[in-house]
């Protein structure tokens, strides 16, 4: 059976990855294909970064803004989904474009990771989440870090689903989550994927990048959005999105507006090196440095071309 054509753009946050995306969708009629644990909740628009109308200029993009926030969505949903989405648009004659940062969404779907069910212990799961409150997700991670710092390394800390998740796996199973993982590779990818990532010689670009976002995310309604977002019955998931919980503490009178942006800049700089770090170690990405090209969409265009 002949592979499915695809392209991916992969990368830090504020990176330019949804532009990027969409000029290679226009060229090569495409669609695509978000890969954001957090874009996919309905309602989380600024704070997620998510692409309006005229950022998306007339292309299809799949996998935005269809969870309601308080709704579970595992990555073996994303999975399933994407595969659903990337056979109808090759079907249909266009090219797929997977677009986004969220590292475990992109290699899972990409190498065509298939899940087990997994044991559960719901003691221990309880017991787990007791601790997280009490301790917070720092203590956790490092624990998590001393057995699977693989899994560790791509987690935040405010990610307790996933952080308990994997300690459960390992205390369950005697099997860490990224062996898991790697067993899982049991069939082939259905993919001849051609991934680019984009990247910074001077990390110092990409961090003033990511502090001009978040202005601009303040300017467009970041605290009223925010304001509404907490009125809601909401998932622990989505409650993690950087963005919300930075301004939690203002929001509640603990801080002062400034400090708590000051923080939301700082936490997200934190993230785009942890996706960094994730993304460096897949070799068949394709790294374009954007402050030392000219050209991005073309020097693109020529990776592709290879």
């Amino acid at each position: 059976m002949d592979k499915i054509k695809i392209i991916a753009v992969v990368g830090p946050t504020a990176s330019g990855k949804t532009a990027l995306a969409v000029r290679l969708a226009q060229h090569f009629d495409g669609e695509v294909i978000s890969a954001d644990s957090m874009q996919i909740y309905k309602g989380m628009d600024i704070a997620t970064a998510k692409p309006d109308a005229e950022e998306m200029m007339g292309i299809p993009h799949h996998l935005i803004g269809f969870l309601d926030p308080g709704e579970s969505f595992s990555v073996s949903d994303y999975c399933k989904a994407a595969h659903e989405i990337a056979r109808d648009i090759a079907a249909r004659g266009h090219m797929p474009v997977l677009c986004g940062g969220t590292g475990l969404y992109v290699r899972s779907f990409l190498e065509n990771v298939t899940f087990a069910e997994d044991k559960c212990d719901p003691a221990l799961r309880d017991e787990l989440n007791r601790r997280y409150e009490q301790e917070g997700g720092e203590t956790l991670l490092r624990e998590l870090a001393a057995f699977d710092p693989e899994t560790a390394a791509a987690l935040h800390p405010s990610n307790s689903k996933r952080i308990i998740r994997a300690i459960e796996i390992y205390k369950t199973t005697g099997v860490t989550m990224s062996q898991a993982v790697a067993r899982s590779h049991d069939n082939p990818s259905p993919y001849d994927v051609t991934a680019i990532g984009l990247t910074f010689a001077d990390r110092s670009r990409l961090y003033e990048r990511i502090d001009r976002r978040v202005d601009v995310m303040v300017q467009s309604g970041l605290i009223e959005e925010a304001k509404s977002f907490y009125q809601k019955n909401v998932g622990k998931t989505a409650a993690a999105a950087i963005g919300y919980k930075e301004l939690r503490l203002y929001l509640d009178g603990e801080v002062t507006l400034e400090a708590a942006l000051d923080r939301l800049k700082t936490e997200t700089r934190h993230y785009a090196k942890r996706q960094l770090t994730w993304f460096r170690r897949d070799e068949y990405i394709n790294w374009i440095e954007v402050d030392r090209c000219s050209d991005v969409f073309e020097a693109a265009i020529k990776i592709i071309g290879q």
